[in-house]
């Protein structure tokens, strides 16, 4: 199936019994088509080390994150893009996309919370496989409310146009009862 680009919409870093989570939204909807979310959940140290390559704050020491990354360039290779594959359940399935300093293509399979990690360091792209979406991801109800408000409005502006002076008289002559 085809992959759709996402974008990191947000990450909640839970704590205790409260889970962590990363909310990735898919990327520059155009015409008819609703936005859609993707809410993965995550460890609380997955989601601050997403967080913190998202701010892009340099840390004192490097984090495993920072680690990979620099492995990956260290061996010549670089990271294409990060894939969301597959979901059972609750539990998401990723890959990272590398390509070597030869152009060999390599996929490595990855937690996703690990591999988006690292796509924010190394500002890879994230795409997740349509099936995924199909199962898992949920509408963005703030662009489906947009939608509706949009319709609601064109609706009453074509009334607008529409309206005449009789339009008026006959509601006036029967709330003063002249008719």
């Amino acid at each position: 199936m085809p992959l759709k680009k996402m974008d990191v919409e947000s990450i909640v870093v839970g704590g205790g019994p409260v889970a962590s989570l990363l909310i990735l939204r898919t990327h520059d909807q155009h015409g008819d088509e609703v936005a859609l979310h993707l809410p993965i959940r995550i460890g609380a140290v997955e989601a601050s080390a997403i967080s913190m390559g998202v701010e892009t704050q340099p840390g004192s020491r490097p984090m495993t994150h920072d680690l990979l990354e620099s492995t990956i360039s260290a061996l010549g290779a670089r990271c294409l893009s990060v894939r969301i594959m597959s979901v059972a359940g609750t539990t998401f399935f990723a890959q990272l996309e590398l390509m070597s300093e030869t152009g060999e293509t390599v996929y490595v399979d990855a937690r996703p919370s690990d591999a988006i990690a690292l796509a924010v360091r190394t500002q890879a792209p994230i795409y997740a496989d349509e099936s995924v979406l199909t199962t898992a991801a949920m509408p963005d109800f703030r662009g489906v409310e947009k939608d509706e408000e949009a319709h609601e409005l064109e609706e009453f502006h074509a009334f607008v146009e529409n309206l005449s002076p009789e339009d008026f008289n006959a509601t006036h002559e029967e709330h003063d009862g002249t008719s």
